[in-house]
């Protein structure tokens, strides 16, 4: 892999200081080990008041515009998607989800890693992230293992108007139920800082798109992890984030991007 943004002396120099035609931009031709994805995509440092929320989606994309294919986002993406899919959750106090895209993804709780154990225990993080269900209904089977046997309680956000019956059912499976709403849906806002006050300021959204268009809709997304698949899929697979438009399209900033095997690895960050 190697970085093409930001640049720097060793990304603008491919052919200064190796054989005749080798690449020697930072990291081209190796693996980057975790301890270096980490690094490159560590959260904002905490101000003098503290941590605040920050949010950050990581997504994958084809060329085309295809959020998935056959349903699922694993056929577009690859072994180095997937490296920095468990990085970014081994950086995330809790990974934010909606309830179609663990019905549609077979979601499982995260999982502690003994790479990364150091560093969360330094940063005074559990061993894994907590998984966070986004759910009017609490339409969920609740005998998953992301609800039988987490190593961290599962958390779900639903708004104060859920039925309580559903309520009790996700209670005694052993998930956490957090109002984050008025009515029947929830507030992306309210759910932001819901799970801040949970201590949860590390936060990290896998989708689904329509999931996602409710946090661009509400302006609580501060980043986007984009991954840019070199496929082409045709079809009619959602985009990356659905719903309605915002009324003014909101501009981010390139912060970085790194490249393997013609995959992009993006993140971009709020202007």
């Amino acid at each position: 892999m190697r970085r093409l943004f930001p640049v720097t002396d060793e990304t603008a120099a491919p052919d200064s200081g190796g054989m005749p035609g080798e690449d020697v931009r930072e990291g081209a031709g190796r693996e980057w080990s975790l301890a270096e994805l980490a690094a490159a995509y560590a959260y904002p440092e905490a101000g003098p008041g503290g941590p605040l929320p920050w949010l950050r989606a990581n997504m994958v994309s084809t060329l085309d515009g295809a959020a998935q294919h056959d349903g699922r986002s694993q056929p577009i993406s690859s072994a180095t998607d997937m490296r920095i899919f468990g990085t970014l959750r081994a950086l995330a106090d809790v990974v934010v989800v909606g309830a179609q895209t663990v019905r549609q993804e077979g979601y499982r709780p995260a999982r502690a890693r003994a790479e990364f154990a150091g560093m969360r225990e330094a940063a005074g993080q559990s061993p894994a992230p907590a998984i966070a269900v986004v759910s009017a209904s609490l339409d969920l089977d609740f005998s998953l293992p992301l609800f039988t046997s987490p190593l961290v309680p599962t958390l779900i956000l639903t708004g104060a108007s859920a039925a309580p019956d559903r309520v009790a059912a996700a209670e005694k499976a052993g998930a956490r139920v957090v109002t984050a709403g008025d009515g029947i849906g929830v507030d992306p806002a309210r759910a932001v800082q819901a799970l801040a006050g949970l201590g949860y300021t590390r936060l990290l959204t896998e989708g689904g798109p329509r999931l996602l268009g409710q946090l661009v809709a509400a302006g609580v997304l501060d980043e986007l992890c984009l991954t840019v698949s070199p496929m082409l899929t045709a079809g009619d697979a959602q985009r990356i984030a659905g719903g309605p438009a915002v009324t003014v399209p909101q501009h981010f900033r390139l912060v970085s991007m790194l490249e393997e095997d013609g995959f992009l690895f993006t993140r971009y960050g709020r202007s």
